[in-house]
């Protein structure tokens, strides 16, 4: 198994532990875990594929539900154990969209050969599953958080991009990938780094427009 390959398989099981999760604070049963962990574990690669005209990675190989269904399965059984479940679903998450960066921006580039299409294939790829996952859950989404989450994506596809470009070894190239997302978002996640955010200030009044 390459490094893509077993990010690829760790990225879906980790981001299917954030749905199973998510699943968990919402006192589901087993059945919304297991609709939790699948469509966080595969939404974003399956979003990828379909905008690369792609057939869909988990209809070609369901090795990838199962993995969702096993630690569905698992997250139900032991997640009582976890003091705080939302902090280990945040720090989760953090790991499975590093992953997924290097994942779907190595994707794009093998598909496309466009270095552009790489960055966004992996950015899509880390952060629609979460986005996904909250919405349904009913959690507060991570793009409404201030702490910086689409950037951390946008960090790791475009290393990965720019260290497979120069001809570093794909190991060399996932694992720098992987860390600038982590270490982005991981930051984020500790020091709440952030951008400025909007401040709201009156609009122009009709009469004062020429």
């Amino acid at each position: 198994m390459n490094p893509i390959e077993l990010l690829d398989y760790a990225g879906v099981a980790v981001f299917a532990a954030t749905g199973a999760l998510a699943a968990s604070r919402k006192e589901l049963d087993i059945i919304g875990f297991l609709f939790l962990a699948s469509v966080t574990g595969i939404g974003g690669g399956t979003l990828r594929d379909v905008i690369l005209n792609l057939p869909v990675f988990w209809v070609a190989n369901s090795g990838y539900v199962l993995i969702c269904t096993v630690v569905a399965a698992l997250v139900f059984f032991s997640a009582h154990r976890v003091e705080s479940r939302y902090k280990l679903l945040l720090w989760l998450d953090a790991i499975g969209l590093a992953a997924f960066a290097v994942m779907g921006a190595a994707k794009g580039l093998a598909i496309t050969g466009s270095p552009v299409v790489s960055v966004i294939t992996g950015v899509l790829t880390a952060t629609f599953g979460g986005i996904l996952r909250d919405l349904l859950a009913g959690e507060p989404s991570v793009l409404l958080r201030p702490e910086i989450y689409v950037t951390a994506a946008l960090a790791g596809a475009a290393l990965f991009t720019l260290s497979d470009l120069v001809g570093m070894p794909a190991l060399a190239s996932s694992l720098l990938g992987f860390a600038a997302a982590f270490l982005v978002r991981g930051g984020a996640l500790k020091f709440g780094w952030s951008f400025p955010a909007y401040k709201s200030r009156p609009g122009r009044r009709p009469e004062d427009i020429p």
